[in-house]
C-alpha cells in the first residue's frame, strides 16, 4: 500500500513540477472570478429586486422572475459550462500519465519497484482521478458558495452534480489510458479522447434518425449499435442540467435513462481492463 501511495504522490509531484497543477487551478480560479462578476443579484427582504447576468437585466415578460428561478437558471448555465470545462481540463491534465511513464528510463524505474504492473497502472489512474476530482470539487464548491452568499439559497443538488461529472471524466480517462498504453503518445491520447466525444455527439444526434437517410439497413444497425457502445458524454451532460434544476416545474429538462449510465460505465471498465492487459503484455 505504501508503494501505491508513493506512485500517486509521484503523479502529484510531476504535475506540480510541470506546472500542470498550478495552471489547472489558475484557469479554474479565472473561471470562478468570471462567474462571480457575471451574476449580480439585488435581494431586498428575501425577495429578488433586480438581477443581471453578464451585465444584462434578467427580465421575462416585463416582470422580474422569482429568485428561485433566477438561481436555477444561473446554476443550470454554469453547471453545463463547468461540465465541459472540467472534462476539457481533465483530459489535458491527465492524458500524459501513461505515455510519460512508458518513456525509456522512467518505466525502468517504475518497474523496479515491488508492485505489479496492474497496480502500477491503477495507481496512476487513481492519481489522475484525484487530480481531476480536486479541480471539480474546487469549481463546484466555489460557485455554490458564491451563489449561496449572494442569494441565501443552498441548492445541494448543484454540489452533487459533480458526481456525474467525475463519472464521465473517469470513463474518458480510462479510454485515454488505453490509447496511451497502445501508442505511448500524449498527443494521440488527447486527440483520440476528444474525437470520441465528437463521435458521441454525432451518434447522439443521428441515433434513430438515419432510417430515411441511409440506403442500407446494415448501416443503420451499425450506427445504432455504435450508439450503445460509445459513452454517452452529451446525454450525461443533459443529466447534469436535469439534476441541478431538480423538480422545478417551470424547468423540466429531460434526463437520460439508467441505460445511458450503465452502457457508459461498461465502456469505461472495458477500456481500463484492456489498458491493464496491454500494459502487462508490453515489452520494455
Amino acid at each position: 500500500m505504501r508503494v501505491i501511495w508513493a506512485n500517486i504522490e509521484d503523479v502529484w509531484r510531476e504535475a506540480a513540477a510541470r506546472w500542470t497543477l498550478i495552471t489547472y487551478f489558475i484557469l479554474s480560479t479565472i473561471f470562478i472570478a468570471v462567474f462571480a462578476s457575471a451574476v449580480n443579484l439585488d435581494i431586498v427582504d428575501g425577495a429578488l429586486a433586480g438581477a443581471k447576468l453578464f451585465g444584462q437585466d434578467v427580465v421575462m415578460n416585463g416582470n422580474m422572475p422569482g429568485i428561485d428561478r433566477v438561481v436555477a437558471i444561473a446554476e443550470l448555465i454554469f453547471s453545463l459550462i463547468i461540465y465541459a470545462f472540467s472534462v476539457l481540463l481533465a483530459v489535458f491534465a491527465t492524458a500524459h500519465l501513461v505515455p510519460r511513464m512508458q518513456e525509456k528510463g522512467t518505466v525502468d524505474l517504475y518497474l523496479s519497484r515491488p508492485v505489479s504492473r496492474p497496480l502500477l497502472l491503477l495507481s496512476r489512474y487513481v492519481a489522475g482521478m484525484l487530480l481531476a476530482a480536486s479541480n471539480v470539487i474546487y469549481l463546484i464548491l466555489s460557485i455554490w458558495v458564491i451563489v449561496a452568499w449572494k442569494t441565501h439559497i443552498f441548492n445541494v443538488r448543484f454540489r452533487l452534480a459533480g458526481v456525474i461529472m467525475l463519472f464521465v471524466i473517469a470513463v474518458l480517462l480510462a479510454f485515454a489510458f488505453l490509447i496511451g498504453t497502445i501508442t505511448s503518445s500524449t498527443g494521440v491520447s488527447i486527440m483520440s479522447t476528444y474525437a470520441l466525444c465528437l463521435l458521441s455527439l454525432f451518434l447522439f444526434v443521428a441515433h434513430g434518425r438515419l432510417d430515411a437517410v441511409l440506403s442500407h439497413e446494415w448501416l443503420v444497425a451499425f450506427v445504432n449499435g455504435m450508439y450503445w457502445v460509445v459513452p454517452k458524454a452529451w446525454e450525461l451532460g443533459g443529466s447534469v442540467a436535469a439534476y441541478v434544476t431538480g423538480p422545478l416545474s417551470h424547468m423540466k429538462i429531460p434526463a437520460p435513462g439508467l441505460s445511458a449510465f450503465v452502457s457508459t460505465g461498461i465502456f469505461g471498465l472495458v477500456c481500463l481492463s484492456l489498458a491493464i492487459w496491454r500494459f502487462q503484455k508490453k515489452e520494455f
